[in-house]
């Protein structure tokens, strides 16, 4: 018997890119349409000078288009700065938030694709399987590698391998211990990950949280020595340690979504794994009990 539900080598590349290019957009849009935010308004302030007081060398200005261009590559409040500017605490809160997010982001894709070839598996075992004359010629018609097989082998080898001190079990508990155990295995493979998702949904605010009041603590010190407490020079080292926060939101909130929804879904699979294991439990013992009946 081959261990169930088993994802291509290039699915599972295709999986992390995606889950990269995922992480990286719920992380960071949103703190940088926020940045954006903040530059236009602080640029649109010089232009309720009046005319009358605007200099030569005012109107001699570069366009605005360009001026917004040199802003946006000197942006001293974006996520770069945050980079270069954090000392080592930061950077590894970051780093961490950004492998928790890669990593919750690749097992919803993952687990989507090992749910939806399960749904797949038991349509192909509702049409095949069942429609065979035996068992064992309706185990063959399965998928390799499928878990409604690795079921269905589980019950055919216990019904043909019930020997030496196996035989002080009554057959027909020992066929249903053994679906039973595929069933089992089944569900904790299928269940493999969401772990990760749930800490990753009820931790990760927390760790953006510390991020954010380790960069609060660290601006109010600089604001401290310099002496200075003025808008602009609070503005930017306070932003800038908030961006943790939403960081933290941005790789909680996908992750807490998506497990709620794999369990549901994980939920809806394996009741007919459970169904179908019942039924071939039902015609085995029965197959079992006729061949018996026969051959008195």
């Amino acid at each position: 018997m081959s261990f169930p539900i088993q994802i291509p080598t290039k699915l599972r590349t295709a999986a992390v890119v995606l889950a990269a290019s995922l992480c990286l957009t719920a992380a960071f849009t949103a703190p940088a349409q926020a940045q954006a935010t903040a530059a236009s308004a602080s640029s649109a302030a010089p232009a309720a000078v009046p005319a009358a007081e605007a200099s030569p060398a005012t109107a001699m200005a570069p366009p605005a288009d360009h001026a917004k261009k040199a802003e946006a590559l000197d942006n001293p409040y974006g996520i770069e700065a945050l980079w270069k500017t954090s000392d080592a605490i930061a950077k590894v809160v970051l780093i961490l938030l950004a492998i928790m997010s890669i990593g919750s982001w690749y097992i919803m894709v993952v687990k989507l694709l090992e749910q939806t070839k399960m749904a797949r598996q038991a349509r192909t075992a509702q049409q095949k399987f069942w429609a065979a004359s035996t068992v064992e010629q309706g185990t063959q018609s399965l998928e390799a590698r499928s878990a409604y097989r690795f079921i269905a082998e589980a019950g055919t080898d216990a019904a043909t391998n019930h020997n030496g001190l196996k035989r002080h079990i009554p057959r027909e508990d020992w066929i249903s211990m053994n679906v039973q155990n595929a069933v089992d295995h089944v569900q904790a493979s299928s269940q493999g990950g969401l772990a990760f998702l749930a800490t990753v949904g009820s931790t990760s605010p927390f760790v953006g949280l510390f991020g954010t009041v380790w960069g609060i603590y660290h601006a109010l010190t600089a604001i401290g020595i310099s002496g200075q407490a003025s808008i602009d020079k609070v503005a930017g080292p306070v932003g800038e340690a908030l961006i943790m926060t939403a960081i933290g939101l941005a790789v909680a909130i996908p992750a807490v979504l998506g497990y709620n929804w794999l369990v549901k879904r994980n939920k809806a699979v394996m009741d007919d794994v459970r169904s179908f294991s019942d039924e071939l439990n039902a015609v085995i013992v029965g197959a079992h009990n006729s061949a018996q009946a026969r051959a008195s």
